[in-house]
């Protein structure tokens, strides 16, 4: 999932993107695994960017402290935007970072605590010990891509980034995703 022609975004982008630029992205969510299967639409608002700052403090979390740490880390920071279905509220996200490839395309990761049902902690269901949501998204210069997203994973720091230890989880694949951003 790593590519090489992927660079970071410059400083100056970083500052912009932190100031607005509020971005929609509407995908189609495709699950097929042991526990679930069908598809739905899934709507991701991401109303500002991570600073540079917040990121580094997550990424530097992650690699000195741990999983746990790292989801304290996130709550502490305050929403950048949504993640919901058409017919739901949804809930915050707290980490998204970009970067722009030789292309002109991008990829996206985000990142948040995962909210976890009442039936979960009684029963002790291992799925608590993966708190976190992690959302790929590789969009093209016109503005559509694909993804993943994983509702329950382990996550590791990639360079500098954060990003799912591995697929074994089977995320739900996001197919024609749809970028808007405020200004369209």
């Amino acid at each position: 999932m790593h590519q090489g022609a992927l660079q970071p975004l410059t400083e100056a982008a970083i500052v912009a993107q932190t100031r607005g630029a509020p971005e929609q992205f509407t995908a189609l969510a495709v699950v097929n695994n042991n526990i679930a299967s069908g598809a739905g639409t899934v709507v991701i608002a991401v109303d500002r960017w991570s600073t540079e700052a917040e990121r580094t403090t997550l990424v530097k979390t992650l690699q000195d402290k741990g999983p746990k740490a790292l989801l304290k880390a996130l709550q502490d920071i305050r929403p950048l935007g949504r993640i919901r279905t058409p017919d739901s509220i949804g809930y915050d996200l707290h980490y998204a970072h970009q970067m722009r490839g030789e292309d002109g395309g991008r990829r996206i990761v985000i990142a948040t605590d995962r909210p976890i049902g009442f039936w979960e902690v009684v029963r002790g269901a291992r799925s608590v010990d993966y708190p976190f949501t992690i959302i790929q998204m590789q969009m093209g210069p016109d503005g559509r891509g694909k993804g993943t997203m994983s509702m329950a994973t382990k996550v590791v720091a990639y360079g500098n980034t954060i990003e799912l230890e591995n697929f074994a989880t089977s995320p739900a694949m996001l197919t024609e995703i749809r970028s808007k951003k405020a200004s369209d």
